[in-house]
């Protein structure tokens, strides 16, 4: 089997990254915050350049809609708010360094973002440390647990836990029980796999398979093998991005699909249109979001209809969406508090019932994780390749308290 060393997707161990951030935060003459009477400042750090490019400029353009509908509904008493959008780069240290110059040069009173497990960590280990609220757009299953966690981190995204819990039940009672891994060699592929097996051993799954790819692989032909061999009924991808895309193009290309069904935990919209139509046929995965909710969801229908005026007429993916809420969720604490005050937010927030854009969410008190909906998909057959209606829903399941790891389990009382 092909071996990696498990590291962070830049090769920064968390041990070093949480010495960086502390070298920064250890800086002398603490920063005090002051509260202009400007625009609301929310900071947006993303990964404009690396693996994850595509997702997080749909993620700028999410938070983008989410600024100006918020603008437009007259702000917070007439104060209009304004997005700082950075560019993490895909990197834990360069995230910590935007974190930082967001809150300390650019006086942001939020940050939104995070596009990677590790990335986002390194994120929220600075806003916490400045005591100024962090949302979180990026599935983790850290982000909410302790050590990581504190009162001013939210998480408005899935996390793996409970995304590969409702995908696993779809997928092993419909498909079978002999199952392959291909995981990505970091945070977010081990996190998925620890979700697969927690919701496989109440499933009766056989894990026939284990292989590891390195972050960036442009050639998985060493992999397949392995995979092959172990004659499982469902091969399940753990990655993420262009890892996703290359993975089940060259899987279609060998006839992988003609001896098991391809499964992708958080099937991208991107990836799929990216790689067309026959590559992807019949793979089946879990997603926050899907841009045909309009057609039961009012909300949805707002949602998207302001995003195709803002973008030329695109649709949201699932990231684009989280970039939205995660901005406007947010900012309307922060109206209903009344304040751009951290802890009036937060309380705010924490407390706050919502239905933005695919239904009714509410955060956890306990981790502040956004308690939502889960929606199971199937790539689609289409002919025109401007056809924007990739996926099929084969199933949502409700938002549901009870499917998120335990309080306890994550650390807290």
């Amino acid at each position: 089997m092909p071996k990696t060393h498990p590291t962070s997707p830049t090769g920064i161990s968390r041990r070093r990254m949480l010495a960086a951030s502390a070298a920064l935060i250890a800086l002398p003459a603490p920063y005090v915050r002051s509260q202009p009477a400007g625009p609301i400042r929310v900071g947006f750090p993303v990964p404009l350049t690396g693996a994850y490019r595509e997702e997080a400029l749909d993620q700028v353009r999410g938070a983008k809609v989410a600024i100006a509908m918020f603008n437009e509904q007259g702000g917070l008493a007439g104060r209009k708010a304004e997005l700082l959008v950075r560019d993490d780069k895909f990197d834990p240290a360069t995230a910590i360094a935007r974190t930082h110059e967001l809150i300390e040069k650019d006086q942001a009173d939020f940050i939104v973002g995070g596009l990677s497990a590790s990335v986002q960590l390194a994120m929220n280990n600075v806003a916490k440390q400045k005591k100024v609220l962090f949302n979180s757009i990026s599935q983790s299953d850290a982000i909410v647990a302790l050590p990581d966690w504190a009162p001013t981190t939210f998480h408005q995204a899935l996390t793996p836990h409970v995304t590969a819990g409702s995908v696993g039940r779809y997928v092993f009672a419909n498909f079978g029980k002999r199952v392959a891994f291909l995981i990505a060699d970091y945070a977010y592929g081990y996190e998925m796999l620890r979700g697969f097996e927690a919701i496989g051993k109440t499933a009766g799954i056989e894990v026939v398979a284990k292989v590891q790819h390195p972050l960036g692989t442009t050639d998985f032909s060493p992999y397949f093998p392995t995979i092959q061999a172990s004659k499982p009924d469902v091969l399940i991808l753990c990655n993420f991005g262009r890892d996703q895309q290359l993975s089940i193009v060259q899987a279609d290309k060998i006839g992988l699909k003609n001896s098991m069904r391809l499964v992708a935990p958080i099937l991208l919209y991107t990836t799929r249109v990216l790689a067309g139509s026959s590559a992807f046929e019949g793979v089946v995965g879990g997603t926050s979001y899907y841009w045909r909710l309009e057609d039961t969801i009012p909300t949805a229908n707002v949602f998207n209809r302001r995003f195709r005026a803002m973008t030329e007429g695109r649709v949201p993916t699932s990231y684009g969406a989280l970039g939205f809420a995660g901005v406007l969720t947010v900012l309307t604490a922060a109206k209903n508090a009344d304040s751009i005050e951290t802890a009036k937010v937060v309380d705010a927030l924490a407390g706050m019932k919502y239905d933005l854009y695919k239904g009714p969410e509410y955060f956890r008190t306990c981790d502040h994780q956004a308690v939502q909906s889960v929606l199971i998909v199937e790539s689609r057959a289409t002919v025109n390749p401007n056809d924007m209606d990739v996926f099929k829903i084969l199933e949502v399941d409700p938002p549901d308290e009870a499917q998120l790891l335990a309080c306890a389990d994550e650390g807290h009382k």
